[in-house]
């Protein structure tokens, strides 16, 4: 079983290696300033957003940052988290 640190440095990477450049500069920085706060079921379910399509997750953020309910809900909390980051950090997708 891996530690949290080997988790939390594994999931960073996963967030800036990822198949979009604006997906990258939306969850790079969330992963490098919120991460190492949330809980292990909040990184369960960070986990869980990783594995999806950039372009489903670039649309459910940047909705979620104009105020529209947007993604599964089982994802609701991660999307949310995110996207009030991307909303305050002025991230691509950013109001």
């Amino acid at each position: 079983m891996e530690d949290r640190q080997t988790r939390l440095k594994r999931l960073r990477i996963r967030s800036w290696r990822r198949g979009t450049k604006e997906m990258d500069l939306i969850l790079g920085p969330y992963a490098d300033q919120r991460m190492t706060e949330l809980s292990d079921p909040a990184l369960d379910l960070h986990e869980r957003l990783l594995d999806q399509d950039d372009h489903d997750l670039y649309g459910w953020i940047t909705a979620r940052t104009r105020g529209e309910a947007a993604g599964p809900p089982d994802l609701d909390a991660a999307l949310a988290d995110v996207a009030r980051f991307a909303g305050r950090s002025g991230k691509p997708g950013g109001a």
